[in-house]
């Protein structure tokens, strides 16, 4: 992924990167939003502990079922949020 964007591609460059975002995994991406939000009033060990928690929760998942067996199908994941 490069840095720069050729002039006059920045719009299309962008809707390619939505749409990216757009087809991952959601609840995944809350939960990453959530971490974040809370690092700066949180302690370094409160922080490992919602990340842990976080993750583990993630763990159940069906996006994470999906990414696991599109892995190992070797095909791209499709994501439902879920």
């Amino acid at each position: 992924m490069g840095m720069g964007v050729g002039e006059g591609a920045l719009a299309g460059e962008a809707e390619a990167r939505a749409a990216g975002v757009a087809a991952g995994t959601t609840k995944g991406y809350a939960m990453i939003k959530q971490a974040l939000h809370e690092s700066p009033r949180r302690s370094l060990d409160d922080q490992l502990d919602l990340e842990r928690d976080l993750q583990r929760a993630a763990g159940h998942t069906a996006d994470y079922r999906e990414g696991v067996s599109a892995f190992l199908e070797k095909r791209k994941a499709v994501f439902k949020g879920g």
